[in-house]
This record gives structure tokens, C-alpha cells and sequence, in this order.
């Protein structure tokens, strides 16, 4: 057969190749289209969502300050209103007069600063136990310390106040601190995160001669370093907003906290709701404030310790 007839009988299958590759493309084109549509529906869905859930969270927010500016009689005006007649900054002032609400917020700042530190030196010292030491029953003995996690505070802070009040601890600040420093969720929180940096890091660190303590303030907490931040939020946060705790444990008006403080607003002449709101809203400042600090080490921090796997 001649060359021309070859090329001749080509020619179709090279045709018909040709369409089964655009016919291939175009095909491909059309499923990534419908993916990004149904991606496009996905996302437009999770904002919505998003939004909703971000404004039913907000609503309660901004009514509280909205009512702590209000006079105190358009607190409960018919029909509602975002503003009142007025704006009253002085509602803010009259907090601190009101009640000694500046002691309560040292009070508050002092057993959360410290409580905090207290329980990051604790969670850190046991994570590294359990997770990079080797003994007899650390495993064990780790589970049997997460399950208390299961135990409602309600259950102990009857034998706790008891305890307290053997040691003398009852209207003082260790009373406050001490018998929430030492928690498993710190330590299963930090643990997860130590166990995700590599051992090759420790082992480099021992063959130049570094202790423990050495490798753990030198290697292992600069890496953990995110989760450490994530600890020190909700930790300070939990510390800053107990209330039945001290409730019990405190009967001096000069260790009360913030909680105490705000649960006073109601027995002072009635119930002055433009004050209340007033005082919730400069008790949230710290706390926003430490959350919105370290917003960049949280969800890094969450992601580090999140991993369940381990040497």
C-alpha cells in the first residue's frame, strides 16, 4: 500500500482521536464546573449558617451594652429600643461606687493570674511525664487522671471546702487557687501536643549533655508554645468567671471576685439592671482582651494538640 493510501487511512482514527480528546476535556470542564457549583452552594450555606450563629451569639452582647447606657428607667421601656433617650456613661462611673467593684476586679485579677501560672507550671511538668518519660503504670495512671475529668465540680467542693477548712484556708486567696491547679485537661491538652514533636529533637539535645529540665524548657515548650497559649486562655478565663467555688469558700466581702461582685448588684436597693449590664460589660475586657492577644497562637495551638497519635 502507498504512502498517500496509509495517510489516507489514518486520517479518520486521527480525527477520531482527536474528538475523543475534546469530547474528554470538555467533559472534564463540565465536571469541574458542577463541582464548583455544588462548592459555591456548599459555601454560600456556611456563611449563612455562620452568620446566624455569629448574631445569636452577638444579640445578647450588644443588648448588654446597649442597656448599660440606658437610664435606668427605659431599661425595661415598651416597646424595647437599642438606645435609650440618653447616653449615660455614667452608669460606668456609678459602678465602681456602688459596690467595691475595683476590689473585686484585683481579687479577680490577682487568683486568675496566678491561678493560671500555677496551672500551666503543673500541666506542663505532668505532660512531659507522661508523655516523654518511661515508669511503671504512667499509662495507668495517666487514664485514671483524665477520668476526673467526668467528675461534676458540684461533687467535690463539699469535701474541698471541708479540707479548706482544716488547713485555715477559708476567706483567702489560696483557697481560691490551689485546688483547681492541678488539672488533667492541661495535661491531656499539653501531652497531645508533646507527643506530636519528634524525638529526634530530645535525643539531639541529650547527646549534648541537656537534663530533662533542660530539654523540656529548651526544646519541647518553645514547639508547644501555641497550645501553652491555648491552656492560658481558658484556663485564666475559667478562673475569671467561677462563681459557685467561691461562693462557698469565701465569706469575706474583701476576697470576693468578680462573679461575687456582680451577684452583689442585686441585694444593693433593688436590682439596678443599667449598672449590672454595666459591670458585665468591664468584666468581659480582660478576658476578650487575653483571647483577642493570643487569637494567633489558638487555633494553631488547637491543631497541635489535637492529634491523638504518640510514641
Amino acid at each position: 500500500m502507498s504512502d498517500r493510501a496509509l495517510s489516507v487511512a489514518a486520517a479518520p482514527r486521527g480525527r477520531t482521536a482527536t474528538r475523543s480528546a475534546g469530547e474528554r476535556a470538555r467533559s472534564e470542564a463540565m465536571s469541574l464546573s458542577a463541582i464548583n457549583r455544588r462548592r459555591r452552594r456548599t459555601d454560600i450555606v456556611s456563611q449563612v449558617l455562620l452568620t446566624i450563629f455569629v448574631l445569636l451569639f452577638m444579640v445578647p452582647l450588644i443588648w448588654m451594652v446597649s442597656t448599660s447606657l440606658k437610664p435606668g428607667a427605659e431599661v425595661f421601656a415598651s416597646p424595647p429600643s437599642l438606645l435609650g433617650s440618653e447616653i449615660r456613661w455614667q452608669n460606668y462611673a456609678d459602678v465602681w461606687s456602688y459596690v467595691p467593684f475595683g476590689t473585686y476586679m484585683l481579687n479577680g485579677a490577682i487568683v486568675s493570674v496566678l491561678g493560671t501560672l500555677l496551672v500551666v507550671v503543673t500541666s506542663v511538668l505532668s505532660a512531659y511525664a507522661f508523655s516523654r518519660l518511661r515508669f511503671r503504670g504512667r499509662d495507668g495512671i495517666f487514664f485514671v487522671f483524665l477520668g476526673t475529668l467526668m467528675v461534676p465540680q458540684e461533687v467535690v467542693v463539699i469535701p474541698m471546702f471541708l479540707f479548706m477548712t482544716q488547713l485555715g484556708w477559708v476567706d483567702s486567696y489560696q483557697a481560691l487557687i490551689v485546688p483547681w491547679a492541678f488539672t488533667a485537661f492541661g495535661s491531656f491538652l499539653l501531652r497531645q501536643a508533646m507527643l506530636s514533636v519528634p524525638m529526634e529533637l530530645e535525643e539531639a539535645g541529650k547527646l549534648d549533655g541537656a537534663s530533662h529540665l533542660r530539654i523540656l524548657l529548651g526544646i519541647i515548650v518553645p514547639v508547644v508554645k501555641p497550645t501553652i497559649a491555648v491552656l492560658v486562655v481558658f484556663t485564666f478565663i475559667n478562673y475569671w468567671n467561677s462563681f459557685l467555688w467561691p461562693l462557698i469558700v469565701i465569706n469575706d466581702p474583701s476576697y470576693a471576685t468578680v462573679p461575687l461582685g456582680l451577684n452583689n448588684f442585686l441585694g444593693q436597693g433593688g436590682k439596678q439592671w443599667q449598672l449590672i449590664m454595666a459591670a458585665s460589660t468591664i468584666s468581659m475586657i480582660p478576658t476578650a482582651g487575653l483571647a483577642i492577644l493570643l487569637q494567633r497562637y489558638l487555633v494553631k495551638g488547637i491543631a497541635l494538640s489535637s492529634g491523638l497519635g504518640g510514641k
